[in-house]
């Protein structure tokens, strides 16, 4: 069969099993073990996504992984031109490794994209609050670019970041930026710090009983390890923040990303499908259960 007679094959199938063959355009170092994939689709067909969802990328002769897109929904760049499609990601195992060091060029497979959006539009007229750590900021980074598309229908607009370290901050000038020029309240913490270090120290849950939002009207959105999610949640939920109005991204072993193998279930939720964007109202009874 043609490369042609493929490409048409996968466009025609709509089988969520086949990956879109995508070309790695460039490959982006944000941390010491965190880096960001642009691709370009190779057969010139766009993928459209909502904020929250997620792709499997393969590593063709290695393996596939579960990662949330990171890039802009509208799909374009500051010029209007199709921007390429973006995952951050970490360098932590065999297809990860494979990933980050291929060079411009390499063709990947993409599937999906898979799972349910932060639907950040359901915030409108009411304060916003992202709490996030590490790379769970990838994740949020696409609800975080249609709020400031769309400034103007919110509120307040605050970003809760998180990192282990000063070096582990990602997105560090855009936050800055996003501080600066689109009425964004950005506060960052870090758990550990150098000498001399002058920024926040401590637990991003921290920030959340001191920052300036009005509960009653306020929608949150949270990602990152379960611990720190359950932990922000509670703190919100405290504050008064209604747990309905909490969304979390939980992101658990996905493998086939379309509910068949039941690899990411949690009770009778398949993560891939149901999830991984999933209101805290019902997340909270299950995120108690122990080992579940």
């Amino acid at each position: 069969m043609t490369t042609a007679a493929a490409d048409a094959r996968v466009r025609d199938s709509g089988d969520p099993m086949v990956p879109r063959r995508y070309a790695i355009t460039r490959v982006r170092e944000d941390t010491r073990d965190t880096f960001t994939l642009l691709l370009d689709p190779v057969n010139g067909e766009t993928l459209t996504f909502r904020a929250g969802q997620f792709t499997m990328l393969h590593a063709f002769g290695v393996g596939e992984v579960p990662i949330s897109i990171s890039g802009d929904p509208r799909g374009v760049d500051s010029d209007g031109n199709p921007a390429p499609l973006e995952h951050t990601i970490r360098n932590v195992g065999a297809v990860t490794r494979a990933l980050v060091n291929a060079a411009p060029g390499t063709e990947v497979g993409v599937r999906g994209p898979f799972g349910t959006s932060w639907n950040a539009a359901d915030a409108v007229g009411g304060d916003v609050v992202f709490v996030t750590g590490g790379i769970g900021l990838a994740p949020l980074r696409p609800a975080i670019l249609d709020v400031l598309n769309e400034r103007e229908r919110y509120g307040k607009v605050l970003l809760l970041y998180g990192s282990r370290t000063p070096g582990d901050i990602l997105y560090g000038s855009e936050m800055r930026r996003w501080d600066d020029l689109n009425d964004v309240n950005v506060q960052m913490t870090v758990d550990n710090a150098p000498y001399g270090y002058k920024g926040k120290v401590g637990f991003v849950t921290e920030l959340i009983t001191r920052a300036g939002f009005d509960p009653r009207q306020a929608f949150a959105f949270v990602c990152g390890p379960e611990g720190m999610m359950r932990a922000a949640a509670s703190a919100l939920t405290g504050r008064g923040v209604p747990a309905s109005r909490i969304r979390l991204s939980m992101e658990r072993s996905m493998k086939c990303g379309i509910g068949l193998c039941g690899h990411c279930q949690l009770r009778e939720l398949f993560i891939c499908v149901d999830g991984p964007v999933l209101s805290y109202a019902r997340l909270e009874p299950l995120m108690k259960v122990r080992e579940l």
